[in-house]
Formats: C-alpha cells, structure tokens, sequence
C-alpha cells in the first residue's frame, strides 16, 4: 500500500503539471526519491511479469504477413547489433576494471546490455558482486529511459502526448478475450519451457502466431498500456531500496558515469546508421539503445514506431547477450573455470 501510494501521487503530481509519459515518469521519480530516502517499497513479482504479458501481445499483434516479409530489409542494421554488445563489452571492461575498480566478472556483467535477471545469475555464478550489478544495471535502464524521450522529442520532434493505443471502451470484446489468452497463455509455457523473457516473449509469439491467423486485428487497449507504464516504473524505482551512500557514491556513480560512455557510442552508431540511410531516426534510435527491453517498447508504443523493427533489434540483442556472455567471458578472462 505505501508502494501504491507513493507510485500514485508520483503520476497525480505528472498529471497534475502536465509533464510528459506521467504513469511512466511520475511513479519512476517518486519511487526512487521514496527508495533513496529509506522508505521500504516492495514490487510483487507475479503481478510485475503480468503487467509485462502486455506488452508481449501489444508487439505481437503487429507481426503481420508484411512484416515478416521486411525482415530482408533489416539486415543491415541488425549486423551492427553484436557489433556494439562486443563494443559496450570491451569498453565495459576497462571502465569497470581499470576506473571504478571491480574485479572481472562484476565489471563484465555490469556492462553487458542483456537481460538484468540473466545477467546477475551469471555474475554470481562467476563470483562477480551482485548488488552492484543490480544498481549499475538499474541505473543504466534509469538513464536511458529518461535521455531518451528528451532527445526523440527536442530533437526529432516525437510526440509523447498521443494516447498508446486505443480506449478500451472501443475495443470489441472478442480481441479483449483473444489478447487476454494470448497474454496469459504465452506466458505460462514460456515459463515452463524455460524461455528468457518468457513474461514478453510468450504472449509476443502467441500474439504474432494469432495475428497472422487472422485471429487478431488489435493491440492492448491504451489503458492497459498505461498500466504496464505504472508498473514499470515502479520496478525501476524499487530496485535503489536500501541503497546505502557507499554503494551510491561507487555503484551508482560508477553506473551513471558508463552511461555517459554508452551514450556517445550510442549516438555515433545511429549518426552512421542515419548517414547510410538504413533506417528513420526514431527507429533506430529506439532500436539500437541499449536499454531495457520492456521500457523500449513502451516508448515505441507511445511514439508510434515500427514495433516490428525496433523488437526485431532488441530480440537479437538479448538472445545474443544471453547466449554468448558466458561464452565471451571467458574469452576474455581466461582463468575463469569452466
């Protein structure tokens, strides 16, 4: 209740200032204020994931026929994908090593841009520090998700004010239900199965799989978008629970400071990608950041941007982080044991 009360009065204060993505920002900004200043949130982590099952089915629904069938067309772009998650690697590395002085495994999976949960199992697995992983990783989604809508709008002039869907009240039922199964379905047996991601991944292919059916003709409703916002930000902000100034002044600093690393290297892999002409601004800035993937949809969802293309990208990233960080860890440490 105090995590919801918080959360709330951060989105009112939004709403109430007419400030941009206010059940996005306002629930992010107060939780972390409330976080950094020893209040005790708490996020339920089945209701978290469900939320998430919402945007697995919004990106889902636009896999079409047409879609599938610009994948040729993306070819360019999604080659330069592992080339930057060897790039952040290696310049994470020595940031992490070399400056803010972490040991190996911590320094290489702070700096990997892949699943948070995935990256803090193999950091530990490898002995690397966990809680400092956490808030690196969590600084990193932080900053990207506020930069971001800062330069889609002052810069290519996005507009974070349209509604991210349809109302509901002008949704039929049937979808209703269709997007309901799809959701909860594709989740539990990707969870069975073992899948990453399986909260997005899941219903994103049921989804997609019932798109291309002919089954279904829409995405979530707006308000059900709004409400994923909500609990996203809530996520991010609960994460700095219990931080402490030491851990603040070194994790947390240490985050902020690779941030700045990531996004000069982000800007002039997307100054090349623009210069080449391989694909719209707002895409490829969405695309190719290396933030969270859920709060990437989120903002692609509220900008209108080719969903296909920006997940296509974020899908390959993840899966190549996944696969290969164990992989390329010990590429680059090799007294690491197998």
């Amino acid at each position: 209740m105090v995590t919801h009360a918080v959360s709330l009065t951060g989105a009112l204060v939004f709403l109430w200032l007419h400030l941009p993505l206010p059940w996005l920002f306002g629930p992010m900004f107060s939780c972390l204020i409330a976080a950094l200043c020893g209040a005790q949130l708490v996020t339920v982590k089945l209701l978290s994931d469900g939320m998430r099952t919402i945007l697995g089915v919004a990106v889902g629904a636009t896999v079409t026929v047409a879609f599938l069938l610009s994948l040729p067309a993306m070819f360019g772009t999604l080659l330069i994908v592992p080339v930057m998650v060897v790039l952040i690697g290696l310049l994470g590395v020595w940031y992490f090593q070399r400056l803010a002085g972490y040991d190996f495994p911590t320094a290489y999976y702070a700096s990997m841009p892949g699943g948070l949960q995935d990256m803090i199992a193999f950091g530990e697995e490898a002995g690397g520090n966990v809680r400092a992983i956490s808030l690196i990783h969590a600084t990193r989604v932080l900053v990207i998700v506020v930069i971001l809508p800062l330069l889609l709008t002052v810069v290519w002039g996005a507009d974070l004010d349209r509604p991210p869907g349809a109302s509901a009240s002008t949704v039929a039922l049937d979808q209703i239900a269709i997007l309901v199964v799809c959701a909860l379905v594709g989740w539990r047996v990707a969870k069975r199965m073992g899948m990453f991601g399986a909260s997005i991944l899941g219903p994103l292919i049921l989804a997609a799989l019932a798109s291309l059916a002919g089954v279904l003709h829409t995405r979530p409703p707006a308000e059900a978008i709004w409400a994923a916002q909500y609990f996203i930000a809530i996520g991010i902000g609960a994460k700095y629970v219990g931080v402490t100034g030491k851990e603040l002044r070194h994790d947390v600093m240490a985050g902020l400071g690779f941030c700045a690393f990531l996004l000069v290297l982000t800007l002039l892999v997307i100054s090349a990608v623009l210069a080449l002409d391989l694909a719209q601004p707002v895409e490829a800035v969405l695309a190719l950041a290396p933030g969270g993937q859920a709060e990437l949809v989120v903002l692609a969802l509220i900008v209108g941007a080719d969903m296909g293309f920006v997940v296509a990208h974020h899908l390959f990233r993840i899966f190549f982080v996944i696969l290969g960080a164990p992989v390329m860890a010990r590429l680059f440490d090799p007294k690491q044991k197998g």
